[in-house]
């Protein structure tokens, strides 16, 4: 997988990362999204792919570890 052109199972985890922030951000979240999203963000597959991408400085770096 590259940085630049990641597998459709990664773009559809990262489809639903999002869905799932907006549904917490909404008036209707719910603790499922919060979970959801932790679960996503220790995903193989996102976490090589965010690796990837922060190692081409294509991603904000973080604040704090």
């Amino acid at each position: 997988m590259s940085d630049l052109t990641p597998s459709l199972r990664t773009l559809v985890k990262l489809g639903s990362l999002v869905v799932h922030i907006e549904e917490s951000m909404s008036d209707d979240g719910h603790l499922f999204d919060t979970i959801v999203i932790k679960g996503l963000l220790d995903d193989p597959d996102l976490v090589a792919w965010l690796d990837a991408m922060r190692a081409s400085a294509l991603l904000p770096v973080k604040r704090s570890p």
